[in-house]
């Protein structure tokens, strides 16, 4: 690690930031362009299922990847295929030939960048900045990216009603331009100890290995399979509020913007508290609580019908998701060896890919059929079940406990 650590994760925070702003304009306008033209759960999921099921099958991979190779130059290379399949399908769509399915293909395209930068990403971050810094980082990281949420979706709704879908996307291919640059000339940092070594095993059996440590460490097995649960939980209230909206108060695009203003500024300040005071002693009980929260939010949004409460619980949750987040990406990057993380992350990333397809295959479809509201609180009331098992598990409990 470089002695000025502070000025290297300016930067690398920089770059990410930068390349995430581009990226969530994009999203944004994909998302809203399926909503507002299809109104259709079905289209949703196929949107949501190009978007997660690449990230499912790449990420055992991309994380040994991010253990064999320099991880800052991942990151970048990532990048770059996202920004050059953007600015292919912006000729495409310039040229008369933009489709639904292209927009598929674009959101299947980007979890493949996704699936290589999330393993990249957590596993770098414990190479720049000292241990007793993760947390403060990483609250500040997330208070970035929800500052971008908060920003994005803003500038999109701006960018929507004056131009064409087209521009957002080359505007994509000038911020990864930037990013990729910035992070390749002005970030340092020191490619770690496995990567610089020549492999002494084959690459799946560098991947098995990444398998059986999880399998032998009860906190990683548990948290992971509590995780895969939660994640199926969390969907309706994270891809079906913009057609709930659409359809029980209005298809207004400031509508859609405000519900993820709403969201992103309460994550914004949620993260800025995490960095100020990190949650409870034990950081499990912090992810708890959070849960607690988030699951009667999510009840909430399934029985008001006042719109700027709506709002307000939107904000609410957005506020708990770093206390869950952030304890949990910090425990893992502590407690996991360095060699490894790469490969924990990529199983991580599968995890989450592999259970939100699905469940939108589920929810999508019944979302045609069934009230959204009704999905809500059912999801809900079951999210506060799962917050009171993350409370008792001893397991958990124990691993979640300041270190002596």
């Amino acid at each position: 690690m470089t002695a000025d650590w502070k000025r290297n994760i300016i930067l690398f925070l920089g770059s990410q930031t930068i390349s995430l702003f581009g990226s969530a304009l994009v999203q944004y306008a994909i998302t809203w362009y399926i909503t507002l033209t299809t109104q259709s759960g079905a289209m949703m999921t196929i949107a949501i299922v190009c978007g997660f099921l690449p990230t499912f099958f790449l990420s055992p991979f991309a994380g040994v990847w991010a253990d064999r190779y320099s991880r800052k130059w991942l990151i970048a290379l990532s990048d770059a295929l996202i920004a050059l399949a953007t600015l292919i399908m912006a000729l495409l769509f310039l040229a008369g030939h933009g489709s639904l399915w292209l927009l598929f293909a674009m959101s299947a395209i980007r979890a493949l960048g996704g699936a290589v930068q999330q393993p990249a990403v957590g596993a770098i971050l414990p190479d720049i900045v000292p241990v007793e810094q993760l947390t403060r980082v990483n609250a500040t990281n997330g208070s970035i990216q929800s500052l971008v949420s908060l920003v994005s979706p803003m500038v999109a709704g701006a960018l929507l009603s004056m131009a064409s879908i087209e521009a957002i996307f080359f505007i994509d291919v000038v911020t990864a331009a930037v990013a990729i640059l910035t992070l390749l000339t002005l970030v340092k940092v020191k490619v770690h100890a496995k990567a610089q070594q020549a492999q002494s095993v084959g690459y799946f059996a560098d991947m098995r290995q990444g398998f059986a440590y999880i399998g032998s460490h009860a906190y990683v097995k548990r948290f992971f399979a509590f995780c895969a649960v939660l994640y199926v939980l969390v969907v309706p209230a994270a891809f079906l509020t913009p057609l709930q909206v659409a359809r029980s108060f209005g298809e207004d695009v400031w509508r859609l913007t405000a519900i993820e203003v709403a969201f992103s500024g309460g994550m914004l300040v949620g993260g800025g508290l995490v960095a100020l005071w990190g949650g409870l002693r034990n950081r499990v009980h912090t992810m708890a609580l959070a849960c607690l929260v988030m699951g009667a939010c999510t009840v909430g949004l399934g029985v008001v019908r006042n719109f700027w409460i709506y709002l307000g619980l939107n904000s609410l949750y957005g506020i708990a998701l770093p206390y869950f987040n952030t304890p949990s990406m910090v425990l893992v990057q502590e407690k996991v060896e360095a060699d490894l993380l790469g490969r924990v992350f990529g199983v991580f990333g599968m995890i989450t890919s592999a259970m939100m397809p699905p469940a939108m295959l589920v929810f999508g479809p019944v979302a045609d059929v069934v009230p959204i509201e009704r999905l809500l609180v059912g999801t809900g009331a079951v999210m506060l079940l799962a917050s009171l098992f993350l409370m008792s598990d001893r397991v958990l409990v124990a691993a979640g406990r300041p270190a002596a």
